[in-house]
């Protein structure tokens, strides 16, 4: 039953994608940001926890739900629960994963380096939502649920037209 619930969000991407390549004359924009997945919590005073059995199983899951979306870099905050979600996509795309700051979301830099590619974007319950707002430029989403590590939100940039879905994965 999950397969079939995961190929009807493949299929909408899919989808989505191909409303936004009729729109061709102009450059596109994707980005794709997710939560990491489930984190050790096991030391409450461990500020920089892997991921559980769980949380990998998740991150693999991640790489075969993108596998059809050929994206030209991966994003990561420096922690190891964000960087273990984003290997996965990164190795099946035969990308290095990048490093970016949470505290400094949607710079110059990072439009100009993401301008007219496919990019995901792995952080936090908070900076996640956060970053989607800042490429928006608009308070659309609060922080994620700390139970929620499922959520994909895809953002897409065609000239000043800017569409944006929220999917969600268990």
């Amino acid at each position: 039953m999950q397969s079939i619930n995961s190929f009807k969000y493949i299929f909408l991407i899919v989808f989505l994608m191909g409303s936004l390549l009729s729109h061709a004359q102009e450059e596109t924009t994707t980005y794709y940001f997710i939560r990491h997945a489930e984190k050790d919590r096991s030391d409450e005073t461990n500020r920089n926890p892997e991921l559980t059995t769980e949380g990998l199983v998740r991150a693999e899951n991640w790489s075969v739900i993108l596998k059809d979306v050929r994206l030209d870099a991966v994003y990561s905050t420096d922690y190891h629960r964000t960087l273990q979600t984003a290997a996965p996509t990164a190795k099946t795309q035969d990308l290095e994963v990048q490093k970016y700051d949470p505290r400094i979301l949607n710079s110059n830099e990072f439009e100009k380096a993401t301008m007219g590619k496919k990019v995901l974007v792995v952080g936090h319950s908070n900076t996640t939502p956060d970053f989607v707002n800042a490429i928006l430029k608009e308070k659309r989403y609060e922080n994620i649920d700390d139970s929620n590590n499922g959520n994909l939100y895809i953002v897409s940039l065609i000239g000043d037209t800017k569409t944006v879905q929220l999917l969600h994965f268990n």
